[in-house]
Formats: C-alpha cells, structure tokens, sequence
C-alpha cells in the first residue's frame, strides 16, 4: 500500500496535468472546423480580433477614461467654485446674477430649491464610466451630499447638491463631462477591420481553390474517370500539382505497359490453344479426347479469368451511366436462362462508372447468388454520396471469419458454398477489384433472407 502511494500516486498526479491538457486539447480540437478554409480563417481573424480588442481596451481604459474624467473634474471644479461664490458673497433674490453668469459663462443650468431634500438614489446604469467617475470627483472637490442623474435624458446630466438651507440643481449637457465623440474611433477601427478582413477573405479564397482543384483532380482519378487539371496558384501548390501530373503519368504508363504485356501474353497463349484445338480435330473420338479437350477448354477459360483479373478493365473509360437500365438489362439476360432476380431501383440513377466493368462486377455477384440459392433480391438506392448495390439471397452464406479471406486472389471455400464453384478462385477478387478501382468497396453480410448479402458502394 505504501509502494502504491509512493510510486503510483506520485505518477498519476504528475500525469494528471499533462492527462487534463491533452483531454482539453482533443476536445477545443473536436470544436474547431475541419476545413482548411474554415480554419486558415481562424487563424487570420482570431490574432485579428484579439489585437482589435486589445486596442479597444487600451482605447477606453486609457483614453476615454482619462478625458471623461478630466472633463468631470473641470465641471465639478465650475460647481464647486459656484458654490463658494453662492456662500460667501451676497446675492440678489432668487441668485438671478449667479444663475445667469453659471449659464453664459459656463454652460451651466443652475437653481436652487428650498425647503426640498435629496431624491432616492436611483437605479444605477450597468456600464457608465461617466456616472463613476462623476461622482467620484463630486465626493473629492465639493465633499457634501448629492444625486446625480446621468441616464434619465441622454444628451443632459443633472446634479443636485445639499447645501445648508437648500438643494442646488444643477442641469449640464453631457458632452461638458463626457468624451461622447469617441465612439467615431471604434466605428473607424471596426470599418477598416471589415474591409481588411473582406480582402483577405477574398484573396484566401483565390488561394484555396487550386488545392481544391488539386484534390477534385486526385479524387477522380481514384475513382478511374479522365480529367483535365492544370497547376495554379502558389509556387509550393503547383509544386504539388506537378507531381500529381507525374505520378498520374507514371500509373498509366505503368498500366499501359502491363496491359501491353498482357495482350502479347493472351495472344501468344491462345495460339497454342488454337493449335491444341486443331490438334485434337485431327484424332479420332473416344474418351481419353474428350477429357483432353475438356481440359483444353477449362485451360482457356482460366486463362480468360486470369488475364481479366490482372489486366482489371483499364483501358475503359468512366462514362455516366443509367444503372436502371443496366439492371434490368441484366435480369433480362438471366431471364432468357432460366434465371429469375427481383431488381427494386429508387428513382432514376445515373453514376459515372465504367460500364463493362460494373456490368462484370454485378454479373459476377448475381450469378454467384443464383448458384447456391433459390431468391435473389437485387436493389440500388443513392445515399447522400455514395450509390448502394445490395445482393440477397437465401443460399447457405459463408462464415464471419471467412468473408474477407474469399476476396483473395485463387481463394476457394470447401464448405457448403462456393462462390466461385468450379473456377479460378477470382470471382470475388474481380468484384472487388473493380470496386475500388471506382473508388467504392465491397462487403459481405448476413442477408434478410438467410443467406448471404453482398454489399456494393460507389461514389456518385
């Protein structure tokens, strides 16, 4: 127990802090955009603000705070020195003198009250620098018991002081104790902000569209579909966008190659054959030639099949396609066999795929189904960006530990299904093949009906 305490304790109050930040960090992290747009903004806006609030502040902490109280101390001194005159000089009635000499002089509104006391205090303003520091100055110069008013009429201030026999009123215009103009100051520095901020907005627009571009171009051609890009935008974009051109030339080229190689393979291969065929025309029946011949025309298919694999339907183009038709195109096909599949299509589909190549691909995964079972439900629906094929049937399945291992090339099942039964072992290795040469994949599943489901999904 002693040990824990002394190792264990010890290391996780050390960890405990760095443990805390990183969780706080994943967390601020999950907030933030993902978008590199989104966040280049925030990193030229949030340095942008804080600057503006930091000169905001600065601005009325310093400034405008110290000319309000200037101001006010310079009204308050008027008042004061009022006062003193009104106190120790003789007046006429009513201190008509005073009050006119406080008004042309001064800017003072001043009166007096008798036999009328201090207002209740009222409700005081949530933000008011001027009714602070006013007040403030009033306790310093003049020392005697007062009201002020600094919100009830919004261009005009009104003070009442208690003096030895009655109240003195005092009505100011707020601009003598209140640096009013300063507002003009934020709306510059908040304008030009603006217009700062919309320029680099615009110019980072400018810059973000060539990596867009430059991911449009690459996301096409994963998805195996031609298209035109040309390098724009800063030395270090163009910089990437040229070695995206060269390493799309160097694929094809490398595809090219091998799709060259493999034809002179095929057409060397089915020479021979063509030969052997010719060969076993010339001998006479019996059964050691039709074994003979068979396995010359199970050579030639898998031959075929291996050749199709390997060369992967490179050399076709990526086109929009009406999946409903080439659907119910297959069914039709399978019908005219003897076969029969239930096709349900949502709405109108046409996805840029390779036309030959997904016609393989659902060729390949349908027929497998009919091998082993007796319904076989076919659907197709868009979801958000992706297009979703499924395959049902109500066959014997393939075990959960074995559904990825029939995806390899030459992989065969003992069991009771065989997906490619009687062949190569490249049905499904095709199918997926295909799959992601579109930039899709293809799963399998427990299917509704009992059996198996094959699951097909590709970009739109």
């Amino acid at each position: 127990m002693t040990n824990w305490l002394s190792q264990g304790g010890l290391t996780k109050a050390i960890n405990s802090p760095s443990a805390l930040f990183d969780r706080f960090a994943r967390r601020v992290g999950s907030l933030l955009p993902k978008g590199l747009y989104a966040r280049t903004l925030i990193i030229i806006i949030a340095p942008f603000i804080i600057l503006q609030s930091v000169v905001a502040y600065v601005f009325m902490e310093r400034h405008w705070q110290l000319v309000t109280r200037r101001l006010s101390s310079a009204v308050t001194s008027d008042i004061a020195a009022i006062i003193d005159v009104y106190e120790s000089y003789p007046q006429d009635a009513d201190a008509t003198t005073l009050s006119n000499i406080a008004s042309d002089r001064l800017g003072l509104d001043i009166d007096f009250l008798p036999g009328t006391d201090l207002p209740p205090p009222g409700p005081k303003p949530f933000f008011s620098i001027l009714d602070g520091v006013l007040s403030d100055e009033i306790r310093r110069q003049i020392g005697r018991p007062f009201w002020i008013d600094t919100v009830g009429r919004s261009n005009l201030i009104e003070i009442r002081i208690k003096l030895d026999k009655q109240i003195m009123r005092v009505i100011a215009r707020r601009s003598l104790a209140y640096a009013s103009n300063s507002h003009i100051f934020l709306m510059w520095m908040l304008g030009t902000s603006m217009v700062l901020l919309l320029i680099a907005i615009l110019f980072l627009r400018n810059q973000i569209k060539p990596i867009l571009r430059l991911a449009n171009a690459a996301e096409s051609f994963g998805k195996g579909r031609d298209v035109t890009f040309m390098p724009r935008g800063a030395r270090e974009i163009r910089r990437a966008g040229q070695a995206f051109i060269e390493m799309r030339r160097r694929i094809e080229r490398t595809m090219e190659q091998r799709t060259t190689m493999l034809n002179g393979v095929s057409h060397d291969l089915r020479t021979i054959l063509t030969r052997f065929k010719l060969s076993l025309t010339f001998i006479e029946d019996s059964a050691e030639l039709d074994a003979l011949r068979a396995d010359v025309d199970e050579m030639a298919r898998m031959l075929e099949a291996y050749l199709a694999f390997a060369r992967g339907d490179t050399g076709e183009q990526a086109v929009p396609t009406d999946i409903v038709d080439t659907l119910q195109a297959i069914r039709s096909d399978l019908e005219r066999q003897g076969e029969e599949v239930t096709v349900d299509v949502a709405g109108p589909l046409v996805v840029t795929v390779r036309p030959d190549a997904f016609r393989r691909l659902m060729v390949n995964l349908i027929t497998n189904a009919l091998r082993h079972s007796v319904v076989v439900e076919v659907r197709a629906v868009v979801e958000g960006r992706w297009l979703v094929l499924t395959v049902d049937d109500d066959g014997p399945g393939v075990p959960v530990d074995q559904r990825e291992e029939v995806f390899k090339p030459f992989v065969r099942l003992d069991e009771a299904r065989n997906l490619d039964e009687g062949g190569t072992g490249l049905g499904l290795a095709i199918v997926r093949d295909i799959a992601r040469s579109h930039g899709g994949e293809v799963t399998l599943a427990d299917s509704p009906l009992g059996g198996l489901r094959a699951l097909v999904k590709l970009p739109v």
